[in-house]
């Protein structure tokens, strides 16, 4: 259990890696419990390279971005999009599902363009009221966080073993992309592959979300993110070269527009042991 105490309240979280037979799919869980502050907490989420399930135990969490105005969610989807968050909270329990986008495609079952053409998607949406609200209230009701994330080890191991497998082609692609920290060319990509372009935008679409250029800028971008957490913040320019940018002009547009801040700015609004990174 990680803690950490300030005028946004108490903050713990717990963390698991996922039952090993669900490599692939899931990559984490996160248990959290935010207690009431003296002021609201505001985070700027940035742009990811994975799908992330909240499942919301308690008071609703606000999620707004650049150009849309914060909604109250409960439980809810956040697919891979090329743009960022802000959330706002004063109390808050629940528990986030970290999955690659071919195991969210198994998960759920949609065209995943469908889910990243949207800055989230409330859970009820793709499980159904009673489906979303029953996986809740079981891990609720659960007593202590090993027990829900065993529990949520058999539920995703299930719908997994009743989903229809990825793609191979695309889940090829997928792999060299992350393998290559998104630095592969997408020609070259679809090369390798023995198809077109367009045909590879469309399995994309159905299995990923992003079209394979983006999804490749979102995997350079989160390795930069990566990079700057354990970083001093001096050596932007190498991590620029290190991460596949052509200088650090290009990395810091990236920033701006995946991460609403520069690379020096996300750097001084980290939370400690990392809590994410705080917003105005």
């Amino acid at each position: 259990m990680i803690r950490h105490e300030s005028e946004f309240g108490r903050l713990e979280r717990i963390e698991r890696v996922p039952d090993r037979r669900l490599r692939g799919i899931a990559s984490r869980y996160c248990g959290y419990s935010h207690s009431d502050g003296s002021r609201p907490m505001r985070r700027r989420e940035v742009a990811q390279d994975q799908v992330t399930i909240i499942l919301g135990f308690g008071p609703p969490l606000k999620v707004g971005g650049p150009t849309l105005e914060p909604v109250e969610h409960h439980s809810f989807v956040a697919a891979m999009t090329d743009t960022y968050a802000v959330t706002e909270h004063r109390a808050l329990h629940g528990i986030q599902i970290d999955l690659t986008p071919l195991g969210a495609h198994m998960m759920f079952g949609v065209s995943m363009h469908e889910l990243s053409g949207q800055l989230v998607v409330p859970l009820e949406d793709l499980l159904g009221r009673g489906g979303g609200q029953e996986l809740v209230e079981t891990l609720y009701e659960a007593p202590g966080w090993e027990a829900r994330f065993v529990l949520l080890d058999g539920y995703i191991g299930l719908r997994a073993q009743e989903a229809r497998r990825p793609s191979p082609d695309v889940a090829r692609a997928w792999y060299r992309l992350k393998d290559t920290g998104g630095g592969l060319r997408i020609g070259e990509l679809a090369r390798e592959l023995g198809c077109s372009r367009r045909h590879l935008a469309a399995r994309f679409a159905e299995q990923i979300g992003p079209p394979p250029k983006t999804a490749a800028r979102l995997i350079r971008f989160q390795r930069a993110v990566q990079r700057l957490g354990h970083d001093d913040g001096s050596r932007f320019a190498e991590i620029a070269q290190d991460c596949g940018y052509y200088d650090q002009a290009h990395l810091n547009r990236d920033f701006r527009e995946l991460g609403g801040a520069t690379p020096g700015e996300l750097v001084a609004t980290m939370l400690p042991e990392g809590f994410g990174v705080a917003a105005a």
